[in-house]
Parts: structure tokens; C-alpha cells; sequence
């Protein structure tokens, strides 16, 4: 069997592609996402409107805030970010169980007593609690044992304050299942109406790390992101997962058969917007995911974060471009085309064409259209880049 490309002309944005979806997103385009963080959750919001089938393979390395709480306590992977996708891409309506969302995205009270907060979780799990009460049967047992399930392994040192309950049902669950994070993440999908697939980019419980252009060595993802500690003061010469957060013990992953199968299934593929190295370059470290990537002849899409990116310093579009292919590569092999892995980058009208004039002339096809509005500024306006993305496909 031979396969076969087809080519076609693309209206940019595409009035009759965004029509046909909108109207009916059950048959929508399959857009596969890398991505973590909260950077995509607004787009993903309004991504609903047009697909209920993007894909969204999210990194599972955070090692700050309460997720990082948590890690400590089970030895689990970051469940933060998973959570807050989900959370995304629920099903709104009426017909989406909005009592479970309401839980889901309940956090306790940051200045509260401990013992409150512990009396508070209590009623949650006897099912006297008024957010948990609300929910329908057998959804309702179901939260109750995830829950009691957490409360049971949990260390007398954990400290619930500020603590999200959508997380702690999440590591619940993941206790429950003999520490795998899939099946907690799929019963949770079908309890709030996930519109679209949330999947770890892997299932291993590591770090993220980088080796400086000055030497120095910056292990875990809260050290890299300029967030929650001072922005990195030398560019970033490696990037590698990690065992731990106490030395450099580099470690291998590999990209599960399922998100390899989800990636054969895709109908586009986005390396999307936030922190560059933490959100988007963590999801292309496992091994096989460049491989599967050159793998897909569908196109391939790149859209820059705007506005400043504490990791990536003085790095110039034509950089991330760069850099994001040398990671790809690492994987897919140095034969590999760069078509075979990336075909367009999406731009807001207003950058010079002086900084994708390199990116041009490696054959990557630059898109430049109106994405930034007066009320998303100095961020894409969410419609803006969901139709830009529909109508490629």
C-alpha cells in the first residue's frame, strides 16, 4: 500500500471549515496539543465550541504549589495541570454534572484552622458536606471513596490549607488504582463531561532539569518557570527529565502506546503556547514522541507564546524555532525532514517580517494573521486562534 498526500488551497481564517464545526463540534477536527500549565485552559474553553475531540497531552513534571505537596506525600507525578485541563474542557451545560464541577474546582481556605479544614474534608467524605451532597448518585460514592481513599494515605503532616479538591480526588484515585494516573483521569473525564481527551504525556514520576550556558545545573520545574523563584540568569544549554530535585540524576521515559495511538488519530498537531521549555519542550523529552510525530502526515503547527516567557530570555522567534526542532530531532533522528515535523508557525500580524524571515527560508510556512484583540491583548484572543487552527485541518 502506498500512502498518498494530498494538498488544498487554506482560506485563513476558513468561514465554511469554522461554520460546519461549529455546528455540530460532536464531529469535530481531532487537535492534538502539547501543552501544560494554565496557559491553554482559556483557548480550550472556547476550543469546545468547535471540536469535542481535541486531544490535549499535558506534563506531569510540576514540582511547585500544591501539586508538589502532593508528589512528596504519594510519590506521584504532577496532577495540577491534568486537573486544571480537565477542569477546561468540561461539559458546561446542564448535561455536564456542574455540582461535580463545582467540587472539582473547590479549594479549601488558605487561612483556615487545620482542624476545621480536616472536620471540612470529613464531611465530604460522609457525604454531609453541601458541595458534595449536591451530587447525584453513584457519582456521589464514587468522589466519597477517592476521597477517603486520600485521607487514608495521607501523612498527619499534610497541609490541606489552599489545598484544590479536584487534586486530592485525583491522588485518590491514583492510590486506588495501584499508583496509575489513567484510570483516575478517565473516570474523571466521564464525571464532569470532559468534551476532549486529557492524557499525561507519561506516566513516570520525574523531574525537569537544565544545564545552564554557565555551568550551572537547575533542577525542578519551579526553579525554571521565573514564577515562583527569580528568572534564570543564563540561557538554557540542555534540558532533561530528572529522578529527583536534590542532584542531577538524568532519566529516561517512554511516550505510552495509548498517546502514540491518540497521535496516529490526530487531524493536526499544535505545539502550543506557554513557558517554553516547562509547558511545550517537557512533552517532547520521552522517547518515541518525535518518532510519532514524523510518524503523522497531518500538519504540524507551532504558536509562540506572547508577551514575556522568563525561560527562554533573549531568545528570538527564529530560536524557539530552532530549538524546538533539535529536540524533535534528538528523537525522530537527523534524516527526518523538518516537514515531517513542523509545517507552520502562527504569528499575530503586528511581529516584523524580519523575525520569521528564518524561519521562511527553512521552509516553514509563516502565518501571519489578526490574533491578538482589543479586549485579549497583550494575549491571542481564544476564538481568534481556535479558528485559525479549525482551518488548517
Amino acid at each position: 500500500m502506498s500512502e498518498v498526500t494530498i494538498t488544498r488551497a487554506v482560506r485563513m481564517p476558513d468561514p465554511f471549515r469554522i461554520e460546519r464545526f461549529l455546528s455540530n463540534p460532536k464531529l469535530g477536527p481531532r487537535l492534538l496539543f502539547f501543552s501544560g500549565g494554565s496557559a491553554l485552559n482559556g483557548v480550550s474553553q472556547i476550543l469546545k465550541r468547535y471540536t469535542h475531540n481535541s486531544i490535549h497531552l499535558v506534563t506531569p513534571f510540576d514540582s511547585g504549589g500544591s501539586s508538589q505537596g502532593l508528589r512528596v506525600a504519594f510519590d506521584m507525578p504532577a496532577i495540577g495541570d491534568l486537573r486544571s485541563r480537565l477542569m477546561a474542557l468540561a461539559d458546561e451545560t446542564v448535561l455536564g454534572h456542574p455540582d461535580v464541577f463545582r467540587l472539582f474546582t473547590h479549594r479549601f481556605a488558605k487561612s483556615a484552622m487545620l482542624e476545621d479544614l480536616h472536620n471540612e474534608l470529613g464531611a465530604m467524605i460522609a457525604g454531609t458536606h453541601l458541595l458534595v451532597g449536591a451530587i447525584e448518585q453513584p457519582m456521589r460514592t464514587l468522589i466519597q471513596n477517592q476521597l477517603g481513599m486520600f485521607r487514608s494515605a495521607c501523612p498527619k503532616t499534610f497541609d490541606l490549607r489552599g489545598a484544590s479538591i479536584g487534586n486530592l480526588i485525583l491522588a485518590g484515585g491514583y492510590i486506588n488504582q495501584n499508583q496509575q494516573i489513567e484510570p483516575i483521569i478517565f473516570l474523571v473525564s466521564k464525571l464532569v463531561g470532559v468534551q476532549g481527551t486529557v492524557r499525561a504525556v507519561t506516566d513516570d514520576n520525574l523531574h525537569l532539569g537544565a544545564e545552564l550556558a554557565n555551568g550551572d545545573e537547575i533542577i525542578g520545574q519551579h526553579l525554571l518557570t521565573g514564577k515562583e523563584h527569580p528568572a534564570l540568569t543564563s540561557p538554557i544549554k540542555d534540558f532533561f527529565l530528572n529522578h529527583g530535585l536534590n542532584r542531577k540524576d538524568p532519566a529516561q521515559s517512554v511516550f505510552p502506546e495509548r498517546n502514540r495511538t491518540l497521535m496516529h488519530s490526530a487531524d493536526l498537531i499544535c505545539y502550543a503556547p506557554g513557558s517554553f521549555y516547562t509547558s511545550l519542550m517537557a512533552n517532547l523529552l520521552p522517547e518515541g514522541v518525535g518518532q510519532a510525530i514524523a510518524e503523522r502526515t497531518v500538519p504540524k503547527v507551532y504558536v509562540p507564546s506572547l508577551g514575556n516567557d522568563p525561560e527562554t530570555g533573549d531568545m528570538s522567534l527564529a530560536d524557539k524555532v530552532h530549538t524546538l526542532l533539535t529536540y524533535l530531532h534528538r528523537d525522530a533522528g537527523s534524516g527526518c525532514r523538518t516537514e515531517e515535523l513542523l509545517n507552520f508557525v502562527i504569528v499575530d500580524k503586528s511581529v516584523p517580517d524580519a523575525q520569521t524571515a528564518e524561519i521562511s527560508a527553512r521552509g516553514i510556512t509563516v502565518l501571519k494573521l489578526d490574533l491578538v484583540s482589543k479586549t485579549s491583548s497583550p494575549y491571542y484572543d481564544p476564538v481568534a486562534l481556535c479558528e485559525a487552527l479549525v482551518s488548517l485541518v
